[in-house]
């Protein structure tokens, strides 16, 4: 059962964390929109797909991306303003323990990590495939990283295809050639000048391609100039990559993009890895900075707010930095995908566990 001053902690929690969540959004939709405001007038969009296109799905992404340290300002903000009133003071010399105090800040942690974990994984990739389509269609309208020539990939673990170029406008290859192998011996080779790819059966049509099949020393030769429709494991989707397009996948999805690109041998399914597994970790990290901010914040001393400000914002930019650090070690193959993106967590989990145990009781 909740006592009085659990649901009092709780409220005064949840109301603060709102509040910061709303001003700094309105900042940073600010800022943002002072960068892109000459975009927005060079381009034909319209105010209805610059507010529910483009902000809508702005201010969600930029909550889930930063509500970690909005957890950690609001925490020091009313914790430290109700220990400059003695009223943490009052509660522990009428007895609460501090695990005891920690109770309803957990409870309240646990609520906005547990909505912090559904918007990442479920409902701002949703949003953000509308953002970005925004974005690269008015903005940024540079930041295709597709391949389109000498493109080695493989179907499966078994099939590997090279093709020399494609053309995304009419989704046509040339110069494709498929292998197949079992081990490391070829068993068969297919070769097509052109291979085009249809919508309406998700096919390709290879057109003048030849096949080469191997049984042992022996070989067999075939020439077609009739066009074939095969089903092959590539789209033209596989031609073309952006560097955020993680972002717009629901979790489903990535861990879908994560087999598919580890068996082709893509090093994409790394980057698809550390997403997933980064929208785990920063809804947990709101309970942990939640500990922390309440062992800084909880004791009154003479600096005030201020100074429980300045000591919560700069724990909140070094775990964003170590954050990046981490991230980068694991995007190159330094250290294993979990250990990265979890590290700063294990680490910030420490302070916060002697925090609280140098903590006032």
């Amino acid at each position: 059962m909740l006592k009085i001053i659990d649901r009092y902690l709780i409220k005064t929690y949840l109301a603060t964390y709102f509040f910061a969540l709303l001003i700094f959004s309105i900042i940073s939709m600010a800022i943002d929109f002072s960068e892109k405001v000459k975009s927005f007038l060079d381009t034909n969009c319209t105010v209805g797909e610059i507010l529910f296109d483009y902000y809508l799905g702005f201010v969600l992404y930029m909550a889930g991306l930063l509500m970690p340290l909005y957890t950690l300002i609001a925490v020091v903000f009313f914790t430290s303003r109700i220990a400059f009133n003695a009223e943490i003071l009052s509660i522990l010399n009428a007895g609460v323990s501090f695990s005891r105090l920690m109770r309803p800040y957990l409870i309240a942690a646990s609520v906005v990590a547990t909505l912090h974990f559904s918007f990442n994984h479920f409902v701002i990739p949703e949003f953000n495939k509308v953002r970005l389509k925004f974005e690269r269609t008015y903005v940024w309208t540079d930041q295709e990283r597709g391949k389109s020539a000498n493109l080695h990939m493989m179907l499966s673990p078994d099939t590997k295809v090279f093709i020399q170029g494609y053309n995304k406008n009419n989704q046509t290859a040339t110069g494709m050639r498929i292998e197949k192998f079992v081990g490391n011996k070829v068993i068969s080779i297919t070769e097509a000048q052109t291979a085009k790819y249809k919508d309406d059966k998700q096919k390709w049509e290879l057109q003048n391609y030849t096949v080469r099949s191997f049984d042992g020393m022996k070989e067999t030769f075939e020439k077609h100039t009739k066009p074939l429709d095969t089903l092959i494991n590539l789209s033209p989707q596989d031609f073309i990559w952006y560097h955020n397009q993680n972002e717009e996948m629901t979790s489903f999805e990535l861990i879908e993009a994560v087999e598919r690109d580890r068996i082709r041998g893509l090093l994409t399914s790394r980057q698809y890895s550390i997403e997933f597994h980064r929208r785990t970790a920063d809804a947990f990290t709101n309970i942990i900075l939640t500990i922390i901010g309440l062992a800084v914040a909880g004791r009154k001393v003479r600096g005030g707010m201020g100074l429980h400000l300045a000591i919560g914002i700069g724990l909140g930019a070094l775990f964003i930095l170590l954050s990046k650090f981490t991230v980068t070690f694991a995007s190159g193959g330094a250290v294993p995908v979990i250990v990265g993106i979890w590290l700063p967590n294990m680490l910030f989990g420490m302070v916060a566990a002697f925090l609280v145990f140098k903590a006032q009781k």
